[in-house]
């Protein structure tokens, strides 16, 4: 029997997937070349040929999970309200949180540094949100810092999203709070005139 193909691609699929379940599950220490070649049935040689080492397989989990969370934030389509395109983009974050909970878990959980900011990249999945936050803020339907304004709307429904993967909150709870707490953090930063129209939406319902 021949040497394995070091340079396959199935062989990098399943080491991308072994390594994100491992650093999902537990502390990136324990996450060796040994161990993720072991799971994924492939030789220490293989990670070396691919990625480089331990390192560029771990940017390389991180670069499927950010390149990931970028396509389905960036396919909310854009409407003529801004407030209305904000948690649209928003429930799509918690959509792609809950549907790739080991990508969500190695993105936010502390393997590498991610928070928004006003310098973004052309993939980076918070470029969608400063966009529709500047379509606001020059609408006069927002008024603030735009990236002030994208920290306070990623803190709620991160930790929001954080609390329901972890099993604290249950289905219907989670749902519901996470309507309120964004509707309630976008309220925060509208304009007095956009605040007290939405206040009288809230009141006629």
């Amino acid at each position: 029997m021949g040497r394995p193909r070091t340079n396959d691609e199935g062989v990098k699929e399943r080491l991308v997937e072994c390594a994100t379940e491992m650093l999902a599950t537990g502390p990136r220490e324990s996450v060796t070349v040994r161990a993720v070649a072991a799971a994924a049935e492939a030789s220490t040689t293989a990670v070396y040929s691919l990625f480089g080492g331990k390192n560029g397989l771990i940017r390389a989990v991180r670069d499927r999970a950010v390149a990931g969370l970028f396509q389905d934030v960036s396919a909310v389509p854009t409407s003529a309200d801004p407030l209305a395109d904000l948690y649209a983009l928003a429930v799509a974050y918690r959509r792609w949180g809950r549907g790739h909970s080991h990508l969500y878990t190695v993105l936010f959980g502390g393997v590498q540094p991610f928070a928004p900011s006003g310098k973004v990249g052309t993939g980076d999945p918070i470029r969608p949100l400063l966009a529709a936050i500047d379509r606001a803020v020059t609408a006069n339907v927002l008024a603030g810092d735009a990236t002030e304004i994208a920290l306070s709307i990623w803190a709620t429904m991160h930790g929001l999203v954080t609390l329901e993967l972890a099993g604290a909150l249950e289905a219907a709870t989670a749902e519901a709070a996470f309507r309120s707490s964004v509707h309630a953090t976008l309220r925060g930063w509208a304009t007095a005139d956009v605040f007290r129209g939405l206040r009288r939406a809230e009141l006629a319902r």
